[in-house]
């Protein structure tokens, strides 16, 4: 991940605001409670194999963090990875206590995942939202910039959820005035989608969508429209930054090219 961390307050804040944050602290938090209760009706022959699968598990989360830690490039990523894998172990844990047990986490989570959504990282940085009227005003314009990249997302989408810190962050390293950078909300405009080629399918697969737009002729796009042929790669900074040539942009502008 960037060096650069948010706030910790900022997290403790969103963590307390956000329902998705404050159940999943619930949910877990009810493990020590469940747990502290148990040690009194389990025989101890289970309690001590419970023990030291708890160990095991906790080993095993923290080496999963840090691995993931090193991997992945925002928060987001890091954050929606870490609860997955807490579920796994906590879900591993009450089977060695009761089945029973087992079901209602399950229902819980199930529950969580209907109900609420993992927040998307809401800054903008230099990119700016845009209806699809205002997109095509400002790609037929003269006087706009010769280059706009532009991110197309929906707010349900895991994968958009995952990736939005990065196009913000991009925005403030490249944009210029020979290159913007805009955003286009496909859950609010789902119209759009097809006029820009895009097959946002049961699997929304296709989310998000990253166009690069030469004098309103599209020049490039990620992932391509053959991208079920191949898997496509979690969405980072240094992937955007690569397939766009950004680097190759940014160093033409300031040269005067």
């Amino acid at each position: 991940m960037d060096k650069k961390r948010s706030n910790p307050m900022e997290w403790l804040n969103q963590m307390v605001g956000e329902p998705y944050y404050f159940f999943h602290f619930l949910a877990f938090f009810s493990y020590f409670i469940v747990r502290s209760s148990a040690s009194n009706v389990l025989s101890p022959q289970i309690t001590q194999l419970l023990f030291y699968r708890e160990i095991q598990a906790v080993l095993a989360f923290f080496m999963l963090i840090a691995y993931k830690m090193a991997r992945e490039e925002t928060w987001e990523a890091f954050i929606a990875d870490t609860l997955f894998f807490g579920k796994i172990f906590l879900i591993a844990l009450t089977l060695i206590m009761d089945y029973h047990l087992t079901l209602w986490y399950l229902v819980v989570f199930s529950v969580i995942y209907v109900l609420t959504q993992q927040p998307p990282y809401e800054e903008l940085g230099s990119a700016s939202k845009l209806t699809p009227l205002q997109l095509e005003a400002l790609l037929t314009e003269g006087n706009t910039s010769r280059f706009w990249l532009v991110e197309f997302r929906a707010s349900f989408s895991s994968s958009c959820r995952r990736a939005s810190r990065c196009f913000p962050e991009l925005s403030i390293t490249y944009s210029n005035k020979n290159l913007s950078f805009g955003i286009v909300d496909l859950g609010l405009f789902p119209n759009a989608a097809e006029k820009f080629g895009i097959s946002p399918g049961g699997s929304m697969g296709q989310l998000p969508t990253y166009i690069l737009f030469e004098n309103a002729i599209e020049v490039s796009r990620f992932p391509e429209f053959n991208f079920e042929a191949t898997p496509t790669p979690p969405i980072t900074k240094r992937l955007l930054a690569h397939h766009f040539e950004l680097d190759r942009h940014l160093l033409e502008y300031v040269n005067g090219k």
